[in-house]
């Protein structure tokens, strides 16, 4: 299984969000927007700082894919 984070841009965008704000916002490096970008492994401490800056849960940044 893969995680998507394609809920996560879709929210940005929703809120008129650019990554770089997102980061700033959240604590986090862009470092970790790349590794989002790509799909790659984040810790949750990483997800939950992203859903407390936007005021949402796990299930609205993020899902499981099946790996093609």
């Amino acid at each position: 299984m893969a995680i998507s984070y394609k809920k996560l841009w879709k929210l940005l965008i929703d809120k008129d969000m650019k990554k770089k704000e997102l980061a700033m916002q959240a604590g986090i490096s862009t470092y970790t927007i790349n590794k989002l970008n790509r799909g790659d492994n984040v810790t949750t401490d990483v997800l939950a700082k992203i859903c407390k800056t936007l005021n949402c849960t796990m299930d609205d940044i993020m899902e499981f894919v099946e790996e093609k």
